[in-house]
This record gives structure tokens, C-alpha cells and sequence, in this order.
């Protein structure tokens, strides 16, 4: 899940799921908007080697544009309109601007190296945050998934919703605060995810470690 902070699902998780749902006859949908393309070119599905029935997607197909997506085999999809019964549209649907941004990244993903590249510097920033907390002191759990990653401020391991809210988030605001007078932006709630792009320079990397040390140090 991305939705409530990193949170990896349990070795065998999405793989019973999938048998559960063949088993009854049911659609396995994936919501891979904040997965699909980031944590892999085939995104979660891709990752822990299950594939579902449906797959929906943001914008990242529109290289951060608003644009949405779905798909899945030619057997459901063929039941949309002007194949099938089920309507489907929508204000933007195909958007050329949204579409030329949208093939545009997926170009950039498509070189070679890019997702170990993301992988290393999203290691560094996990690094920077399991280190700076342990030099002040400061109990915390931390999730990765790829480039994705977050930072619990707790003590318990976090591995679903319930877990997640055992976090201070008092402390997490005072933690933002911090980093933000050291000119680094988080996302202000304790339960949303952390993205590593390849935008991202060394230097900011480095930035990112020292406000982190500095800023969990002034944590009470």
C-alpha cells in the first residue's frame, strides 16, 4: 500500500489473494497509481510476480499530467464500449498534451539503468534516515519499496494500517517543520509516501542526509 505510507504486503500476500479470487470466480484488480512504473517497469504486478485481471494507473502515464488508465486482457477489455455493453469516458481521455508527456517519461524509463539508478539513491535516502534517527535517539520504523519509501515514528514494525497509526504523529509535524526550515519539502503527513526521482542529484541527496541528522537531533 502507498495510500496510508509504504507499507510492503506479507510474503504471500498478493499470491493468495490471487488464488482466492480464481477460486471464486472473481476479478483481481490491482490499483497501481502510486506503484505502476515507479517501484518497477511493470510495477507492483512485476515486483512480486502476480499478475491481475485489471490493472488501473494515474498519472504517471501522463508524465504527471491528469490522465487515468486501465487495461487487462482482450477478453474483458473487449466488454468496453464501442466493443461491449459497459460505457466508459471521460473529459480527458486522450489528451494529446497529456499523452506526448506520458510517452515522453516512459522514454526516459526505458533507458537502460534507470530503475537501478532510482534504486540506489532511494538506498542512500533510507540510509540517511535510519542513521540520523539512531544518532538522536529517535525511535523510528522504516518501509522501502523501490523509490518509494517512508518513515514511521514509532516503534512497533509497520505492516498494515493499524500499525501505521501507532505512529507520534505530533512528532512527525515537529520533524517536518524541522526539515522544512533546513529547505526540504516532505510530504506534511506522517501517512504518505516519500518518492526518490531521477532528479534528484547527489548533491541533494547529501542536502537531504544533513537536514535529516541536523533536524532529528532538535526532536525532543
Amino acid at each position: 500500500a502507498g495510500n496510508a505510507g509504504v507499507i510492503p504486503p506479507r510474503p504471500g500476500f498478493l499470491q493468495a489473494l490471487r488464488e482466492e479470487t480464481k477460486r471464486a470466480g472473481a476479478l483481481l484488480i490491482f490499483d497501481e497509481v502510486i506503484t505502476g512504473f515507479r517501484i518497477a517497469p511493470g510495477g507492483a504486478q512485476q515486483l512480486y510476480n502476480v499478475m491481475p485481471d485489471i490493472t488501473c494507473l494515474g498519472k504517471i502515464v501522463g508524465g504527471g499530467l491528469p490522465v487515468g488508465a486501465y487495461g487487462g486482457p482482450r477478453s474483458i477489455m473487449e466488454n468496453v464500449a464501442p466493443l461491449g455493453p459497459v460505457y466508459q469516458a471521460g473529459t480527458l481521455s486522450g489528451n494529446p498534451l497529456a499523452m506526448a508527456a506520458g510517452i515522453a517519461t516512459l522514454r526516459v524509463l526505458g533507458r537502460p539503468g534507470v530503475y537501478e539508478e532510482l534504486e540506489d539513491k532511494a538506498r542512500k535516502l533510507e540510509k540517511a534516515f535510519k542513521e540520523g534517527a539512531q544518532e538522536a535517539g529517535v525511535p523510528i520504523w522504516q518501509n522501502r519499496v523501490g523509490s518509494m519509501l517512508s518513515t514511521f515514528f514509532t516503534e512497533k514494525e509497520v505492516w498494515d494500517y493499524a500499525s501505521a497509526k501507532t505512529s507520534d504523529t505530533a512528532r512527525y509535524a515537529r520533524f517536518f517543520r524541522e526539515m522544512l526550515s533546513r529547505g526540504v519539502y516532505l510530504a506534511p503527513s506522517q501517512f504518505e509516501a516519500a518518492f526518490v526521482s531521477l532528479a534528484h542529484s547527489e548533491e541533494d541527496l547529501e542536502t537531504t542526509r544533513e537536514a535529516i541528522r541536523s533536524a532529528m537531533k532538535e526532536l525532543p
